[in-house]
C-alpha cells in the first residue's frame, strides 16, 4: 500500500465505497488512510 499516492488511496476508497466492494477490502484502504493520517479527506 506504501507504494500508492495518497490521491490514488482516497480515490480507490471513495470507488470502493461507490461500488459497494467487501467490506474487507474497503477496510484495508480505510486503516491505510487512517495511517496516514488522511481521515480529513473521506469526511
Amino acid at each position: 500500500m506504501e507504494s500508492l499516492s495518497d490521491k490514488i488511496l482516497v480515490d480507490a476508497y471513495f470507488k470502493a465505497t461507490e461500488l459497494t466492494l467487501q467490506e474487507d477490502f474497503v477496510q484495508l484502504l480505510r486503516e491505510e488512510i487512517d495511517r496516514r493520517r488522511l481521515t480529513r479527506l473521506i469526511t
